[in-house]
């Protein structure tokens, strides 16, 4: 007799099915996933949203109305077009949308600071529309994967609430970019290393801050694509070469033609801007600037004339003036070359042991060295990093740890995005119930023990509760003491709390990177 609950065999058409499309179910699971995290994007479509919102709108304007010849060089508004040509493209792309929904958002010269529901609502539904990028990225790199685990990684990417913050309240387009990434990332695991570099080189000419793990990619398929021999070697160094150079020449090629390369670049990489962000990115440059200011403090108490800085750190041109009163000034090359030394480990391990399965940690680690040491670093840049490691919290109890505080602390970091009043209740509640979910996927996936914990240490313990006590300075205290007085003191509180985490989050990387094979 059969038990009630015994699992009935397939039938034949069944298991034809099942083994034709054997993820059939995941793709389902994901696209209900999916629905859950749009309906609650459609509800942030009223929300504040930065100047980031008119930057784009105007971009869909730019590519509408003038030849490419001058996309780079038109100077009509101050949102001027600073990424490379494949996004450039990518507007020029929406705004044939746009300009049927209604002409004004493709407006040049009359849709200025343009902010009717119209361009509310399509730039709104742009976001989610490219977030299908994502949502493709985490079903590659997840279908084979436990139930457990693969849910818990669709939490952390799909429903990630930096991603929330920055492009569905802020506005941008870091998950569609993001996606692309992971894209990549999942063909250098499954060995496809040509389809995984030639996304990449896409990558670059969508959004060039991605060029930070360039470093990394070069030797992980130097070592692990181009092996076979000295004839094999070269002749695979020759295709993937071609494939890059193919990619930079459809991006880059009709601007050479117009003899305009040096116009975009200097529109991509506009080193004048200074160190900083006008909000300080909570990296290694806030302990330097606040050791520089410590000591023109202590040095001025005991006597010893200290000339004030005439340079700000978020402005003003390199090398005509120096932000510090102390410590020596730093400029892009310093920046880049302590970038370039603290990669450099993850290189020796990539040469020396190519592994796929180590990829999205170095990749991960190397975005991490460039929000830390890197020139006039965006908070934002942190999910560079942050959605990466998503992928591997689940590996093991140490990395859900890691995960688990890093997520916190980037989130967290954001917070001084959405600024006003109406915007507080959806950043506390989106980063509380990530926690939540975090707390209790973590511990239902497997990756954390019951007895160890996702916080087994008391110093954990006591830097997370020292985010209530920098909220609450900030929201209530600072106001109370000070009143309009020392506006910068809560964002320097922030930057200089979270820095404390994100030092922490490069050291346990770096140490992974060292002790692996």
């Amino acid at each position: 007799m059969e038990h009630p609950n015994q699992e009935k065999p397939l039938k034949s058409t069944e298991k034809h099915t099942h083994l034709q499309n054997p993820h059939r179910h995941v793709i389902k699971d994901l696209v209900w996933f999916s629905l859950i995290a749009t309906f609650f994007k459609l509800l942030l479509i009223p929300a504040y949203h930065s100047t980031d919102f008119e930057v784009h709108r105007n971009w869909l304007a730019l590519t509408h109305t003038l030849p490419l010849s001058q996309w780079y060089t038109d100077e009509t508004s101050p949102w001027t077009l600073d990424y490379p040509p494949f996004f450039a493209y990518f507007e020029r792309f929406l705004a044939l949308f746009a300009s049927l929904v209604d002409p004004t958002i493709t407006d040049l010269y009359n849709g200025l600071n343009y902010k009717a529901p119209s361009v509310i609502i399509f730039q709104r539904l742009s976001v989610i529309a490219s977030d299908t990028t994502l949502i493709y990225s985490v079903y590659n790199l997840t279908k084979n994967m436990e139930l457990k685990k693969r849910f818990l990684i669709w939490i952390l990417v799909v429903w990630s609430p930096g991603l929330l913050i920055v492009d569905h309240v802020h506005f941008q387009y870091n998950g569609f970019l993001l996606g692309i990434l992971l894209i990549s990332l999942g063909a250098l695991q499954n060995g496809n290393d040509l389809f995984g570099g030639f996304v990449f080189a896409v990558l670059l000419c969508f959004k060039h801050l991605f060029a930070v793990a360039g470093p990394v990619y070069f030797v992980y398929l130097f070592r692990h694509y181009c092996r076979g021999g000295i004839v094999k070697g070269f002749g695979k160094l020759v295709t993937m070469g071609t494939v890059v150079v193919g990619v930079f020449m459809a991006a880059y090629g009709p601007f050479a033609y117009y003899g305009q390369i040096q116009e975009v670049l200097r529109r991509m990489f506009p080193f004048g801007r200074g160190l900083c962000h006008a909000y300080w990115a909570p990296n290694f440059w806030v302990f330097y600037i606040l050791a520089d200011k410590a000591l023109a403090s202590v040095l001025s108490k005991l006597g010893f004339h200290i000339q004030p800085p005439t340079a700000s750190f978020t402005g003003g041109l390199v090398g005509d003036s120096s932000p510090f009163a102390i410590l020596p000034t730093i400029t892009p090359s310093v920046t880049f070359a302590m970038v370039l030394l603290a990669i450099s480990p993850c290189l020796v391990k990539a040469w020396r042991n190519p592994d796929p399965k180590m990829i999205v940690r170095q990749v991960a680690y190397a975005y991490t060295c460039g929000f830390l040491f890197g020139w006039h670093v965006h908070e934002k840049a942190s999910l560079h990093f942050l959605i990466p490691l998503a992928v591997v919290a689940v590996e093991s109890i140490e990395d859900a740890r890691h995960y688990f505080i890093l997520s916190i602390v980037s989130v967290y970091s954001l917070f001084p995005l959405l600024y006003e009043a109406q915007e507080y209740p959806i950043k506390v509640t989106l980063l509380l119930l990530h926690v939540a979910l975090m707390w209790f996927g973590f511990s239902e996936s497997g990756s954390v023990s019951k007895n160890g914990g996702l916080v087994n240490r008391w110093i954990v313990r006591m830097y997370l509760v020292g985010f209530v006590v920098v909220e609450a300075w900030g929201q209530f205290l600072h106001p109370l003491v000070f009143g309009d007085r020392f506006p910068f003191l809560p964002l320097m509180m922030i930057s200089f709390y979270c820095a404390l985490g994100m030092m922490y989050s490069w050291i346990w990387q770096l140490r992974c990177i060292v002790r692996s094979p």
